[in-house]
Order: structure tokens, then sequence, then C-alpha cells
């Protein structure tokens, strides 16, 4: 029976119903970081993201070896110890000799850190006391994805949506998770010294690394993180490979204006640059040293990791002379007090905040190792490079930089005066200039800054459970079906059929006319 209350009562449950998802939505989250590696320069990456969701109003727990010094209100560190971080010194006579298999040694030296920081990180006290929590009760999880899944076996008992982040660009064993397509041909592997522009020895290389390691990764890395997530949590628990493909959104330290665009499913959010923050004042002797640079400065830095001074002396002494022969003034990130024969016209520094020396007018290149952090100040800044690199990512990143026609490369064992002093001549050249200012403006014109894409995607993530509608249904098939294989080798089976059909058909028609010529003659 109709009643005139009936629009009434509608209005009310409407209304009601609407503010109930704006109170569960508007609610504090839950967030917990796990990041076990290490290395500060990763952290970095991550650091933003955690303490601008605390900023946010959400409370953030975070376990890392990178306790926050000044914490937001509702940041919360559970510090991990054991393993020594890798901030200490790299010596560079490592890299006096590189080799075309080096980057598989690489592989296996993540795959030893991989293990050691999800054993310490797994026996940590910081842990335990994540662990005493419900599960559900964290409503996302974001943790570092890099070279171990160990921390995937955390988020299965704690039974909450992953989000993924990589410092670098994307691993090779990071797009299937995804459901995003691994195309060797256009998208260069971490470790290979490729842009997107490749020739055939190229490809066959990029191919061959990016389906070896891979691989190599299914076979003895998560295995390795399965052991040991299996023995802390018993063995019923799932394999990690396995678990991994749950993860809900991935976020990655890249840029289409520097890397290339690729292609990628939605659930892959590019956020290149997000530690890179507003300005701050220089101190004021570099700030006069820059301003009173009439002919320009030129910014030598090899990131927190290398230490310049561990130079052989033939190498520091061919930079010396080159930088004495030169116009600008140059900056170098010198870790002693004093450096031998040094010119008037070099000032060593021990630190000195990078992203705010690039960013000033007259800094006209940066002499780099091509890490990632460094490469995406000078992209922020529109600063050419001449770039040095030695390990890991930095020769995927140097390859982009050349492709972009904002960098050249200067190769580690090739490092003396002359080849110093034309590489830095060529790095001056106009046109270097302009094709840096031109990636930087597409740089820094984004729709939303990094760090608000960020925060709306982790809040979505969390509000719709996951995101599931994000999820290509790829993420459960394997590489033989997504890529058709199956569809292909129909097609072969088919084709070849009726091509044997055919020759077996010529063969026997050609077969029987010479028999009846035979038997007429």
């Amino acid at each position: 029976m109709w009643s005139p209350l009936f629009p009434v009562l509608l209005l009310i449950l409407v209304l009601s119903g609407s503010d109930v998802v704006e109170v569960e939505a508007g609610a504090p989250l839950k967030v917990l970081g796990l990041f076990p590696h290490p290395g500060v320069s990763h952290f970095h990456f991550f650091h933003p993201i955690m303490r601008g969701l605390a900023e946010a109003g959400h409370d953030v727990s975070v376990v890392s070896h990178f306790p926050d010094k000044h914490p937001a209100i509702r940041y919360k560190d559970y510090p991990l110890s054991g393993v020594d971080k890798l901030t200490n010194s790299v010596d560079l006579k490592f890299f006096e000799k590189r080799t075309f298999y080096s980057h598989f040694l690489e592989f296996f030296l993540l795959n030893e850190w991989g293990k050691l920081a999800c054993n310490t990180t797994l026996r940590s006290e910081a842990l335990q006391q994540i662990l005493k929590r419900r599960p559900g009760y964290f409503d996302v999880i974001i943790m570092e994805q890099f070279n171990t899944d160990c921390m995937m076996g955390v988020a299965h008992q704690l039974q909450a949506p992953i989000i993924g982040l990589s410092s670098c660009v994307m691993m090779p064993w990071h797009y299937e998770r995804m459901g995003a397509p691994l195309i060797p041909s256009h998208v260069p592997a971490l470790f290979m010294a490729q842009s997107q522009d490749m020739d055939f020895g190229g490809r066959l290389a990029n191919w061959f690394s990016t389906h070896a390691l891979n691989w190599m990764y299914k076979l003895i890395s998560v295995p390795a993180a399965d052991a040991l997530v299996q023995y802390k949590f018993g063995h019923d628990l799932p394999s990690v490979g396995e678990i991994a493909k749950n993860t809900s959104v991935f976020f990655v330290n890249q840029h289409y204006s520097l890397s290339g665009p690729k292609a990628m499913p939605p659930n892959v959010i590019e956020l290149g640059g997000i530690h890179i923050q507003k300005s701050k004042p220089l101190p004021a002797d570099l700030q006069r040293l820059l301003d009173n640079a009439e002919e320009g400065v030129i910014l030598i830095s090899w990131g927190s990791m290398i230490r310049a001074n561990s130079l052989s002396a033939s190498k520091r002494d061919g930079i010396v002379r080159a930088v004495a022969r030169l116009k600008q003034q140059v900056i170098w990130k010198w870790e002693n007090e004093t450096l031998p024969n040094q010119p008037p016209n070099m000032h060593i520094m021990k630190w000195l905040p990078q992203r705010d020396i690039l960013c000033h007018p007259n800094v006209k290149v940066f002499m780099s190792h091509g890490g990632l952090m460094g490469t995406s100040e000078a992209a922020y800044c529109g600063v050419p490079v001449v770039a040095t690199p030695m390990y890991g990512d930095q020769f995927v990143n140097t390859a982009a930089l050349v492709q972009r026609g904002m960098g050249t490369i200067l190769n580690f064992e090739d490092i003396g005066e002359n080849t110093v002093m034309r590489a830095l001549k060529k790095a001056l050249d106009k046109k270097y200039y302009d094709a840096a200012k031109v990636v930087s403006h597409s740089y820094n014109h984004r729709p939303q800054q990094a760090l608000q894409t960020a925060l709306w995607w982790v809040e979505h993530v969390a509000h719709t459970g996951g995101a599931p509608l994000l999820k290509p249904s790829a993420v459960h098939m394997s590489r033989f079906v997504y890529y058709s294989l199956d569809c292909y080798a129909v097609v072969a089976v088919v084709l070849g059929t009726i091509i044997a059909s055919w020759v077996w058909l010529i063969r026997r028609c050609c077969g029987s006319s010479a028999t009846g010529k035979t038997k007429r003659d």
C-alpha cells in the first residue's frame, strides 16, 4: 500500500547511507610499510610516501633500517638492526674491469643481499611487534619489491591489500605479477646498458638477459624466500611467488619523459621524482660561488654509496688535470679534507645539497654515476649529464639520458684527462642543454604532483579492499597463453598440415605420372 511517507523514508535512507560511506572513506587508514633492504638510496623513494600518508592524517607504521629523525605525529618507526646499511663506501676498484656477464654476477649478489635482509627481518623484534596485530588490522601494506619477495609471507599473515614499490625501473620479474607485457625488443632490462632504441645485437642480448634473469629469479630467489618464510610461518604457506600476484598497485620510480613510454596496465603507477622536495636556501659561501661563476659551474657527484676518494691515482689525476683546463668552476663531492694538485677552479665538499645546486641557473653540466635519484634531479632541473655508470640500474639510466639527447657516457675504465675533457666539452654543447630543458618540461608538467598521486592510490586501494577492478586477468595466465603462443602453435600445426598435405599430393601426382609414363614406354 502506497504511503506519502515513503519518499521521505527513502530520502532518509539514501542520505544516511551516503553519510556512512563518507565517514568510512574519510577515516584514518592504518598503513604498514615493510622495507627490509638496507639501502638508503632506496628508502629515499619510500620515505616521502610514508611520511606524506602520516601528514595526511593516517596511522603509519614503518619497519626499516632508517628511522625518521623528526617523525610526523602519526608516523611510528619499528627500526631494524643486525644488517650493515649499504651506506658505506663502494670501492671503485671493483669496477675497473666489467665483463659481458657482470649483470649475472650482480644478480647473485642481489640474491644474497635479499636472503640476508629477509632472514634478519623475520627474526627481528620490530617484526614481532607488528605480527602481534590481528589479521585485517592494517588497511593496506606498502612494501619494497626488489631482490626478494620475502615480505609477501608477512602480508599473507596480516591479510591486507598490498602495494608494491620499486625504487628503480621494473625488474624482469615484476611484469608478470602485474599482468604487464614483458617486451625485450622495446623495454631494456634494468641491468642492461640499452635504451628503447636497440639494434639487433642489443635486442638479442636484452631478450636473452631479460628472460634468463626472470627465470633465475623464479628458480633461485623465490625458493630461497619460500624456505625462510615457511620456516617462520609454517609449510602450509603458499609460495611467495604466488602471493606476489595479489599486489594491487605497483609504484615505480620512473617517468616516461626520461625512461621512455611503456605499455603498462593502470595498476602500474609512475612516481618518478617523488623524492624531490621544495628547494631550500643554500649555504652563503656556496650561493656566492654559484652566483659569481661567470662561465658556469660543473657539479661532480657519484652518489651516497660510491666514494670518489677510492679512485686510482691515475683516474683522479686525469679528472684534476681536465678540470684545470676548464673555464668553469667545478664542485666535486670529495670525501677527504684535501685533494692532491687541486686547481683553483675546483671546490671539494664532503656533502652537498645536490638538488638545490643542480637547479641553480649557472650549473651547466652534472658529472654523475647515473644513479636514478641524481638522474631524476638532473631531469627535474634540466641539466645535461656526463654519466659514468658502474653497477645496477646506472647503465639503463645512462642509456636513457643518451637516447633523450641530454647526456653522454664516459665509461669508468676510460677515465683520463683527455676523455674527461672531451665528455665535458660535448655536454656543454647547446643541443644538450636544449634537450635537457625539453625533458625537464615534461618531467615537471604533470596532471598531479607525484606525492598526491601516491596518496590518492593508497587511499583508493584501502577503500576498495585492494582495487580488484584494476587487476588484469593476465596475472593468472601462463606466459604461454598470455602471448598467444598456444594460438600460434595451433596455426603453425594447421599450416604445417596443409603444406604437408599439398606436398604429399604433389609428390603422389608426380609419382603417378612418372609411373604411367614408364609403363607406356
